[in-house]
């Protein structure tokens, strides 16, 4: 029998989103759409079209027809951020499932999800849009620092910092602006309360507007102002599941989200839940592949099951942890040496180098950001989840990294 076949808009991403196609290839016959010739991609795609710019929603829709014709397409799907929109408007024309284009436009502006929130009384963050550095001072003077001035509509924290003080708001201003500025869902800056406590993801599937919890994903962030994310863990049993799946649930259905899988982040304070943003798509990191070494549920999968309008199999089958430790150099430069020295239990699931001798790294407190700064990740598994980030850190210590070189320091304002 024929499988079904699923369109994929992806980047080509495979240090980080071979998991997900591999995943969805053991299930459905997969044409791709993406901004590069295929080349590890091809074992698991029957067909590609290759777009320099799948945000080009007019370019996007045309080779999504075009697709549609020579193959008789079940559903669409992508887990690349700043496709999420075009994507499910792409959908909507095709007339295959989707959650409503205007939904995943909500999650993609932060100053939109943070209204929807107010309106639905689903606990979050104190949030004003501005549009001039005075208009940021007045809103950080009435909520009160610290603050956090955010791009409405980027991702990876980039252009995101704490500021504790005037004295520190022109700076991080200048840095939002210019982040905002290469949005397209909006180019608007936020000016929102700082939430003071343990930042953690929940991972859901929702399938026609139900949602099912399916993890909570523990982070580690590096000190302010920056919110570069070093490390997750997923515990199968971590008790906080019972605690934050109210308020993912309570979030998802303020934004209207009514198929898919979902990486809603929030942050405890005092023990209670506050929304920081809804991602309409699987979450990156590597934490989807997490969640699979901790609770065998495939969340990869499931996105392609929903997108094709079938109800997803979310029956755990493991109770265990695993971790990913993301890895950076102390300092910036030019990159000279980069091993992994140490022993290779049965524990440590992957290792991952993605910067090389000879390619520059720009940490962000030279101005960069997750792109420019990470060289790579190791993943780890254990019985406990406080295990798997032991196990994680161990690893770490084993990687040899040399710089040399004066970095190109860009203005971080």
């Amino acid at each position: 029998m024929s499988r079904p076949v699923v369109l994929v808009v992806a980047a080509p991403d495979e240090g980080y989103r071979r998991y997900c196609l591999e995943s969805v290839a053991a299930a459905y016959d997969v044409v791709l759409i993406t901004t590069e010739e295929p080349s590890w991609e091809v074992p698991f795609i029957r067909d590609c079209m290759v777009v320099p710019d799948p945000t080009d929603q007019a370019v996007l829709s045309a080779v999504g027809r075009a697709l549609a014709e020579r193959h008789d397409l079940a559903g669409v799907l992508t887990w690349t951020e700043w496709y999420v929109l075009p994507v499910a408007r792409l959908a909507r024309r095709l007339g295959l499932p989707t959650t409503a284009p205007e939904a995943v436009r909500a999650c993609r502006d932060k100053g939109v999800a943070r209204s929807l929130f107010a309106r639905h009384g689903v606990p979050s963050a104190a949030s004003v849009t501005v549009r001039t550095r005075l208009e940021a001072a007045a809103a950080a003077a009435r909520i009160g620092y610290p603050v956090v001035l955010k791009p409405s509509s980027h991702a990876g924290a980039i252009g995101v910092l704490r500021v504790d003080t005037p004295a520190q708001l022109a700076a991080a201003y200048r840095a939002a602006e210019r982040t905002a500025g290469l949005g397209k869902e909006s180019t608007r800056v936020l000016v929102e309360e700082y939430l003071d406590g343990p930042e953690i993801s929940v991972e859901c599937v929702t399938h026609h507007g139900q949602t099912t919890v399916v993890a909570v994903n523990r982070k580690t962030l590096s000190p302010p102002p920056h919110f570069e994310q070093l490390a997750h863990s997923v515990d199968a049993t971590d008790p906080l599941l019972s605690t934050v799946a109210p308020a993912a649930r309570a979030a998802i259905d303020a934004l209207g989200i009514t198929d898919g899988v979902s990486h809603v982040e929030m942050r405890l304070v005092d023990g209670r839940p506050r929304l920081i943003e809804v991602n309409a798509r699987l979450a990156g990191d590597m934490i989807g592949h997490l969640v699979h070494l901790a609770t065998g549920i495939d969340l990869a999968r499931a996105a392609a099951d929903i997108a094709c309008d079938r109800a997803p199999d979310l029956t755990p089958t493991r109770s265990s942890a695993a971790a990913i430790r993301l890895l950076y150099p102390d300092t910036s430069g030019t990159l000279t040496h980069i091993t992994y020295d140490g022993p290779r239990p049965p524990w440590l699931n992957r290792l991952h180098f993605q910067s090389h001798p000879g390619e520059d790294v720009l940490l962000p407190t030279d101005g960069g950001n997750l792109f420019t700064a990470r060289i790579g990740y190791l993943i780890t598994t254990a019985t406990t989840g406080v295990q798997a980030q032991e196990r994680a850190e161990q690893a770490a210590r084993s990687v040899a990294v040399a710089l040399a070189g004066t970095p190109t320091i860009r203005d971080a304002a």
